[in-house]
């Protein structure tokens, strides 16, 4: 079967690909379009489809629309209901049902030759859930999910039996939503919204939860395996900050409380889910699902053995899921997901034609990573650009920007370089058998960048641009057999410093996606003050200012 999934209801537009049970393809169409999310997620926007990753996805494989056995929408108006009716003040929310209903006819206009009675619904959590339970590295498991809003709901608790089956253990119905709460706190501590929920959780490490006992009252877990989250007065813990205003102490701790009250409900929600089941090995999903820092503490504390989190777990990743979720409906056997490179990829060929085409001066050296550590190591800052492109909001060596993890003033360069906020950390990569020697305190593998670490002692002041300021690291372990070209740059740079890491945050700056295409990565290495530009099997260095 060739299935085709869309999620474009809300924000982060995407599409995937699964042929014969098998993820061929799957991109945001933010990598194409060059907007930010693709969207921003209001009612008006709800029409626009990810038309051009949609495209992509069947070129890839050699498709026309009219081969589609199915296409997959992440959203079933059927199981909607007015936003008054659920207790949110959306007065335009009716849109996104209109548009809902029109999806199967938008679709086959956008992609000619298919037929809208290919599209089918899929509920938008039960997208979710098959994109961590039935792409997960094991068959079996309990899935979680939790996000701002589907259709009714706002979380989903379940099982996939071994053969891809799922049984709805609970839902929460709205207007009760974590997800909407974060986005709340996101938006009250001057950061936007259904966007920038990643920037409190690092503004958490530098708070005290002085406010947890009041959060407490207004998010707690129920006996039924629900949750209940009333509304909070932000005002009495801190001021309304502004876009672009510094914080303060008391906006770190309300960051903090609300942080800690996430993921001691998260940890009760995975506990009751555990205790229904007896199961051992948990998926999760949902944007929530990204907050790496309550997932490490689930893991540690909810009891299961394993924990996967689905590396596009936001809104993106139910493209994936409604694929999935159809694939086995349609009588496939679906597998695991290989790896998040699932996006474009050029030849060596076609990149170096970009370099001719734009007139640069390039290289082609013995060995890319060998060059690319001798910069790392004098301290240049190198834009990484390789392989196929990452689906998901994380860099995992794919679309990055590595420097120097000895140098503790990198972690400053780096975020001035991005033009983003200060405060924010960045991301070491590790070979996996090395690990555990520099980290500790969270899962191993962790191949995503889903989990935090704490730093060894012995290691914080050897690798001080990957120490958060709590002392944990968001690391991406790095495989030989997976990811043959990284571990040679890691091997190289270790040679040269002595350090196994290397530091590795988006290539992008602040406010565009992610770098996806070569035109994108010069651009970017044109604008940004970056040493050394890695494409593909080239460099481009920066000249010299005489």
């Amino acid at each position: 079967m060739k299935v085709l999934g869309i999620n474009a209801i809300f924000h982060d537009p995407a599409a995937a690909l699964v042929i014969d049970g098998e993820i061929v393809a799957a991109a945001e169409e933010e990598r194409f379009s060059r907007r930010k999310h693709g969207k921003r997620p209001v009612p008006f926007s709800a029409w626009e489809l990810p038309e051009q990753s949609a495209r992509w996805c069947l070129e890839h494989a050699g498709l026309e629309p009219a081969d589609l056995d199915a296409v997959g929408y992440s959203f079933d108006p059927a199981l909607a209901r007015p936003a008054a009716e659920q207790g949110l003040h959306d007065p335009w929310d009716h849109l996104r049902l209109t548009y809902a209903e029109a999806a199967p006819r938008f679709i086959a206009t956008a992609l000619p030759g298919l037929h809208r009675d290919r599209v089918d619904y899929v509920a938008h959590h039960v997208a979710h859930g098959a994109s961590a339970g039935l792409a997960a590295p094991f068959a079996g498991c309990d899935v979680l999910v939790l996000d701002g809003r589907g259709e009714s709901a706002s979380h989903l608790a379940g099982r996939y039996d071994e053969s891809g089956v799922l049984k709805t253990l609970v839902t929460q119905e709205l207007p009760h939503s974590i997800g909407l709460l974060y986005e709340d706190v996101t938006e009250y501590l001057g950061f936007l919204r259904s966007s920038d929920e990643y920037k409190v959780m690092a503004l958490a490490a530098y708070g005290r939860p002085r406010y947890l006992d009041a959060v407490r009252e207004a998010v707690y877990a129920v006996p039924d395996g629900g949750f209940r989250t009333e509304p909070v007065d932000w005002a009495v813990y801190a001021p309304a900050r502004r876009a672009g205003q510094d914080w303060t102490e008391e906006h770190a701790d309300l960051a903090a409380s609300v942080q800690r009250r996430l993921e001691e409900v998260l940890v009760e929600l995975a506990s009751w889910l555990r205790a229904q089941t007896g199961g051992t090995r948990l998926a999760m999903a949902g944007g929530v699902a990204l907050n790496c820092v309550a997932n490490t503490v689930v893991a540690r504390e909810a009891g299961y053995d394993e924990l996967w989190v689905q590396p596009a777990a936001g809104d993106a990743g139910t493209a994936l899921g409604a694929a999935l979720h159809l694939a086995r409906a349609l009588g496939d056997s679906v597998r695991p997901m290989p790896g998040a490179d699932l996006g474009r990829a050029w030849s060596d060929d076609e990149l170096e034609a970009v370099l001719r085409s734009a007139r640069l001066p390039y290289e082609r050296p013995a060995d890319v990573a060998e060059t690319v550590a001798e910069a790392l190591a004098a301290d240049g800052i190198v834009a990484w650009f390789q392989g196929r492109s990452e689906y998901g909001p994380r860099a995992l060596g794919h679309r990055s920007l590595l420097a120097h993890p000895g140098r503790a003033a990198n972690l400053d360069r780096l975020n001035a370089v991005k033009g983003r906020e200060r405060f924010r950390p960045v991301a070491p990569m590790v070979l996996a058998e090395r690990a555990a020697e520099v980290f500790s305190r969270g899962p191993v593998p962790s191949p995503y960048m889903l989990f935090t670490h704490d730093v060894a002692p012995a290691w914080r002041d050897r690798v001080p641009a990957a120490v958060h300021v709590d002392g944990t690291a968001r690391i991406q372990t790095v495989e030989r057999a997976t990811e043959p070209l990284v571990a040679r740059l890691l091997d190289a740079f270790e040679r040269r410093t002595g350090l196994p890491v290397v530091i590795n945050t988006s290539l992008n700056t602040a406010g565009r996606p992610m770098v996806d295409s070569p035109r994108d990565a010069l651009e970017c290495f044109g604008s940004a003050p970056v040493d050394l530009l890695a494409l593909g099997p080239f460099v481009v260095r920066r000249p010299e200012v005489r």
